[in-house]
């Protein structure tokens, strides 16, 4: 049901019957009871005002994130709200992120914007979801300075949106619904997908890891993991409806299948996932590499379908740091995890995350990191300045390295990082590569710019009837960190 038609969701909508009390055993049903009555007040609104209301919502953060956000998306078109591209319109929810310090600062600073609007539209209504919402001190200051918002809830009860909102219609406050934890997960529900050749798919929620620096764990929760056959069935509705390439979410998806009734590992998830028909291309991420199993390389050596792009966190190069981190493994056990990945998949495109100036990080540990980088060799990295969080162990550590010396080491790497990913991306000059055709090109109408299994980008000529094609392409030239191709 996550890609009924339209026609399907209105026959389910047509024999609720709201007169009687929601469905307390069937969770889904009861929010679908919810959706209907959150139309019937929407549609009083669009009648009253002569228009149909509209919505926009905004998401801050990772891919889990954007995932939700269709699904928010999906239940506020089913209640009748209609999408806008900006924050002018009469629902805005923010899905926000709440990784760093400065992301909780954007929020309230977009806050008063959307509040000035509020005061000319009398039927504006705002709402806040996401990490931030699951940290204590943010709703208590959002209940004394942002009266002005409607709605609040956290990661965990993301599916009772309908709920809440009708909630919200009838109570005319401010409703506040966070959960502590779950291990609830609702399936079924309506989802609006930004793109109809590609989809992101849940296979899990929370974490267990309580890396020192993150905050995840406090506000995604505990690891719980979808049931494997309501994700086949999700990815085969996914693909009969035209997507070609799935992407698998979790915060690690390596320890994937641990805390069901019947565990499956996420090597074995992955081979059932290939056998669908239909399916072309198969991502996920994010991998922990101190769960990455001997089954998955194997798994992903052999396999057809899943994209030569593995996405290897590894923070840091230091072994004394990455302990301090509570990652699990040091620098040499992460090194012959690569040179095992590579062995197995030669033209594995590794990419991975570097946090700069971790509490105690000296010039030595530093250099470590500098010496991993030289020795992986990515395809790209993601360098990160460290940011102390609030309500994390290492925010209460000492040596905190000052900005002036975080600023420096950060430049050195991302220079030795930007020099080796040019290298490694120009080694695909002059061959072949099949490439999934995303989006008309931004500054050339005459291109179109897809991604290549490995994850880098091409551009070369083509019009918007091949989006959501997969074509083989020649690679005429490398710029860098993309390239410039034609049909072969």
């Amino acid at each position: 049901m996550n890609n009924l038609t339209k026609e399907q969701l209105e026959s389910i909508l047509e024999n609720i019957d709201l007169s009687k009390a929601p469905s307390a055993e069937d969770e889904t049903m009861r929010q679908y009871w919810y959706i209907k009555k959150a139309r019937e007040y929407v549609s009083s609104i669009s009648e009253k005002i002569g228009r149909k209301l509209t919505c926009n919502t905004v998401t801050f953060g990772c891919q889990m994130n954007a995932r939700d956000s269709e699904k928010l998306v999906g239940i506020l078109e089913l209640i009748g709200y209609e999408e806008l591209d900006d924050e002018h319109a009469d629902f805005v929810i923010y899905n926000t992120c709440t990784v760093r310090e400065n992301a909780n600062q954007r929020v309230y600073g977009r806050l008063g914007f959307l509040h000035s609007l509020k005061k000319k539209n009398p039927h504006m209504m705002i709402g806040l979801c996401g990490c931030m919402m699951q940290e204590t001190h943010v709703v208590e200051k959002l209940k004394k300075s942002y009266r002005f918002v409607d709605l609040i809830f956290g990661t965990h009860n993301i599916y009772k949106f309908a709920e809440l909102l009708v909630t919200r219609f009838e109570s005319n406050r401010m409703v506040i619904d966070i959960w502590k934890d779950t291990d609830k997960i609702v399936e079924n529900l309506p989802s609006e997908r930004k793109f109809s050749f590609k989809s992101g798919v849940n296979i899990m929620f929370g974490c267990n890891n309580f890396c020192s620096y993150c905050i995840v764990p406090y506000v995604r929760g505990r690891e719980r993991s979808r049931n494997p056959i309501d994700i086949i069935r999700e990815i085969e509705q996914l693909v009969a409806d035209g997507v070609v390439e799935i992407m698998l979410l979790g915060q690690n998806v390596n320890s994937y299948g641990k805390n069901l009734d019947n565990p499956i590992t996420f090597a074995q998830l992955l081979r059932e996932i290939e056998k669908i028909e239909g399916l072309k291309r198969i991502r996920f991420m994010t991998s922990h590499p101190k769960d990455l199993s001997d089954e998955l390389i194997e798994v992903m050596a052999k396999s057809k379908k899943i994209c030569s792009h593995l996405h290897l966190p590894v923070q840091s190069g230091s072994s004394a740091i990455l302990e301090k981190m509570n990652r699990h493994y040091t620098k040499e056990q992460y090194l012959n995890l690569v040179e095992k990945i590579r062995k197995a998949i030669p033209d594995i495109s590794l990419t991975t995350d570097i946090i700069v100036g971790f509490p105690g990080e000296t010039e030595e540990d530093f250099l470590d990191t500098m010496d991993l980088v030289e020795k992986v060799r990515y395809d790209s990295a993601f360098t990160f300045i460290y940011s102390r969080r609030t309500g994390t162990p290492a925010a209460a550590m000492e040596e905190q390295i000052p900005e002036d010396v975080i600023k420096d080491r950060f430049d050195r790497l991302l220079d030795r990082v930007q020099k080796i990913s040019r290298e490694m991306s120009a080694r695909y000059t002059g061959t072949v590569q099949q490439v999934l055709v995303e989006e008309m090109n931004t500054q050339d109408e005459s291109m179109v710019t897809g991604r290549m299994s490995n994850n880098l980008l091409v551009h070369f000529p083509g019009d918007a009837s091949m989006i959501g094609n997969l074509y083989q392409v020649s690679l005429e030239e490398c710029k860098g960190f993309y390239y410039i191709g034609k049909i072969a």
